[in-house]
């Protein structure tokens, strides 16, 4: 029984390992790196907040320069119906009355002082043990009034009219935590009441962030047979928000907060749910994530070649092969392979190309595909196309029914390691793989299950 128990110990050491190695690049890519993460007045009042609050400390401590942008819907209606009060609302907008507005600050000051004593906590045995984390909050939000909609009076609802972008890059390069919430001031000393989400959306475009994260009720986004949309551009979605607009208006609020921010110059925006313990950690130190990230990098321009493109592999190409980086293709053999290549194309010029070879598998062997050739144009080389190329061949392998994939090189062993690719060797290939490996090439193996 005791040997069960230490098999058992050391297998979830060895996990807790294997995670940790391949959590480091994303650890060392996220350094010195500005993220927004919204969260609504609902989110503070679940029972996982707190684990939240050690996993936004542990991101401090990382050197993850930290914005937190709160909402105050929940309290402000508690508020409002302790006090006899209502506010109506207009297209899922509140409409701010002078009377409800003392509701509305008292709200909002709450969830500050007790996410700022959250963030203070450091009891021994806690999380947060030892840790000393400095939270800024001040008029860093000029509003405006919302004015008059439809006919309707907003009243004390306002608008985001400017971020005081200077002022909160002073805070975050003494690795302070800056706190907004969904209140702004005007120029004339008045408080206006904001939607936290445009709060957080205008804030992360001003700074250009490299991320935007909403935590919300759910885990992301579902595809029409109920799985998680791990991926989306910002053109689709228009579906969700119309689907969601009537039945879920704070959903379809991100949903439109999300695309606009990911428009106007957010590369990352993620969608992830704050009632699942390490949502936080999983969707930014994982591959797969845990929600769902709205991305406009341009996953759509990445198409399989024609035979047109024969000439323009043949330019990005050649430099490598003369390098000794790449097996030399001839011209008649990209002919003949040009529909296993993928490419990414701009004004007629092939900026990037990668190739998936399906291997043959005998019965007893895993379904099994070879990514090759990855070349990108030296001048687009500190850009994220091959990272673009490669998921993209990803996604057309799981599609082809393939269940793991290889890749063998000679110089760039680390990009595929950071790219989930794991160390192997020539006996790890299928049969008929292993019979044409080149030995005087002496090529590294690498393999990842997707």
């Amino acid at each position: 029984m005791q040997a069960n128990s230490n098999d058992v110990s050391q297998s979830t050491t060895l996990q807790y390992v294997h995670w940790f190695r391949h959590s480091a690049p994303y650890i060392n890519a996220h350094r010195n790196k500005t993220f927004v993460i919204m969260f609504d007045g609902e989110a503070v009042l679940h029972e996982n907040f707190q684990h939240i609050i050690h996993d936004i400390a542990l991101l401090n401590s990382l050197g993850i320069r930290l914005i937190l942008v709160h909402g105050a819907r929940q309290q402000i209606n508690q508020n409002l119906k302790s006090t006899g009060l209502s506010t109506p609302f207009h297209q899922h907008r509140r409409i701010t009355t002078r009377e409800s507005l003392g509701c509305v600050m008292n709200a909002v000051g709450s969830v500050r002082l007790q996410i700022e004593a959250l963030l203070s906590m450091g009891l021994a045995n806690s999380p947060m043990y030892g840790a000393r984390i400095d939270v800024v909050s001040g008029n860093f939000i000029t509003a405006k009034p919302y004015g008059i909609r439809d006919g309707i009076d907003f009243q004390l609802t306002g608008e985001v009219r400017s971020v005081d972008t200077d002022a909160i890059q002073k805070h975050l390069q003494q690795h302070n935590i800056v706190m907004l919430g969904p209140v702004g001031y005007s120029t004339t000393g008045e408080v206006f009441n904001l939607p936290a989400e445009e709060v957080a959306t205008k804030t992360a475009i001003s700074l250009k962030a490299d991320k935007l994260i909403f935590l919300g009720k759910q885990h992301g986004l579902l595809n029409e047979q109920g799985q998680l949309q791990r991926e989306i551009t910002p053109q689709r979605l228009d579906q969700y928000i119309l689907q969601s607009q009537e039945h879920n208006p704070e959903l379809a609020q991100q949903l439109r907060s999300a695309q606009n921010a990911s428009l106007k110059g957010v590369h990352r925006v993620h969608l992830i749910s704050y009632t699942y313990d390490g949502a936080l950690l999983e969707e930014l130190f994982t591959r797969d994530g845990s929600g769902t990230m709205v991305t406009d990098a341009h996953y759509e321009d990445v198409r399989m070649a024609n035979i047109q493109d024969v000439g323009g592999l043949i330019n990005l190409l050649r430099p490598l092969e003369e390098d000794g980086i790449l097996v030399y293709r001839s011209r008649e053999r990209l002919e003949t392979e040009i529909e296993q290549f993928a490419v990414i194309e701009r004004d007629g010029m092939i900026l990037a190309c990668a190739a998936l070879y399906p291997i043959p598998a005998q019965e007893h062997e895993l379904r099994s595909a070879e990514i090759a050739c990855v070349a990108v144009h030296p001048s687009y080389r500190k850009s994220n196309r091959g990272s673009q190329i490669l998921h993209y061949l990803e996604g057309k392998a799981r599609s082809m029914g393939i269940q793991q994939l290889f890749v063998l090189t000679t110089r760039t062993a680390h990009w595929f390691l950071e790219h989930g690719f794991e160390t192997a060797n020539v006996d790890d290939l299928p049969n008929a793989r292993q019979a044409l490996y080149n030995y005087q090439r002496n090529s590294l193996v690498f393999k990842k299950r997707i």
